[in-house]
């Protein structure tokens, strides 16, 4: 099995957001973390995805500059791509299914802001591309911009996604097995 992280819009365009202040984890860079390390020490592909919304004028729009990782989050190592997405999903707008293939990739773990938008979008349609999809519950997170508190969305997402189109984990599980099992 080849796995591959992806890591979906941990970027500075939701901190310049008025609703940062309610983000379920301002910390969200430190499971992340974990996560880019793991994966980097097991062998697997990292993949960086940003969203963009060109010639909006607004937090996503690549010209006003917000349109980059969070700054306290691991750098992309040599040959980690970074991908910028116009649509929900990381695959539609990019070349990532094309990537993955290349590689010989079978199993993706998700993780990144907004966990009820584009990180269950993502999972979804990589579930029905044929990826085993693992959605790292503690390495998302996302704001009260629907009206739900984070915690409720998180919630949600685990819901639907648990057994149907998600394995659902735990960073510190996902460390656990990769230090179990030979890179």
């Amino acid at each position: 099995m080849s796995r591959a992280l992806i890591v979906i819009d941990v970027q500075e365009s939701f901190r310049a957001r008025p609703l940062w202040d309610e983000i379920g984890n301002p910390r969200i860079a430190e499971p992340v973390n974990r996560l880019v390390r793991a994966a980097r020490a097991a062998g697997d592909r990292v993949f960086w995805v940003l969203h963009t919304d060109p010639g909006t004028g607004g937090v996503f729009d690549p010209a006003e500059g917000h349109v980059r990782l969070l700054a306290e989050l691991e750098r992309p190592a040599e040959g980690e791509p970074v991908l910028y997405k116009t649509s929900h999903n990381a695959f539609t707008t990019t070349n990532l299914q094309q990537l993955l293939t290349e590689a010989g990739v079978t199993e993706l773990w998700v993780c990144g802001i907004r966990a009820e938008q584009c990180v269950e979008t993502t999972t979804r349609l990589g579930s029905d591309l044929g990826y085993r999809m693992v959605f790292v519950k503690d390495a998302v997170t996302t704001d009260t911009a629907t009206g739900f508190r984070p915690e409720e969305l998180i919630a949600r997402t685990e819901a639907v996604l648990r057994d149907r189109f998600a394995r659902i984990a735990e960073v510190a599980d996902l460390e656990s097995e990769m230090a179990a099992s030979p890179a």
